[in-house]
C-alpha cells in the first residue's frame, strides 16, 4: 500500500521561501525514484524535481533549477522541497509522486497548495 503525504504549503510572498515535506511509507521511500509535480489553474500536471534512492541522483526543471533543492531524510521516510526565491508562476498545488513510468508517476499524493502573491 502506497502512501504519500505532503504539507509544507502555504501563502508566501515573491521572493519567500517554503519548504514542502511528503512523507512516505518505508516501501515507497526505498522504491527508487521519487518526486514532486505541481499543477497550476487551468495547466497540465508539470513535472518539478525527482531525487533517486540509489545514487542519489537529482533532477529539476528548467524552471526551477537554481531556486528548488528535493532532498530526503532517510530516518524519517520523508522527502522535501526547499523552495526558495519563489515567484507568483510558482502558484500550484504540488504533489508528491513515486513509481515513475515514462515522464509520468503511478501513485501520488493528495497534494498541498502553494500560493506565491505580492
Amino acid at each position: 500500500q502506497v502512501q504519500l503525504v505532503e504539507s509544507g504549503g502555504g501563502l508566501v510572498q515573491v521572493g519567500g521561501s517554503l519548504r514542502l515535506s511528503c512523507a512516505a511509507d518505508g516501501r515507497t521511500f526505498r522504491s527508487g525514484v521519487l518526486g514532486w509535480c505541481r499543477q497550476a489553474p487551468g495547466k497540465e500536471r508539470e513535472f518539478v524535481a525527482s531525487n533517486s534512492w540509489i545514487g542519489n541522483t537529482t533532477s529539476y526543471a528548467d524552471s526551477v533549477r537554481g531556486r528548488f533543492t528535493i532532498s530526503r531524510d532517510y530516518a524519517k521516510n520523508t522527502l522535501y522541497l526547499q523552495m526558495n526565491s519563489l515567484r507568483p508562476e510558482d502558484t500550484a498545488v504540488y504533489y508528491c509522486a513515486a513509481y515513475p513510468v515514462g515522464n509520468n508517476f503511478e501513485h501520488w499524493g493528495q497534494g498541498t497548495q502553494v500560493t506565491v502573491s505580492s
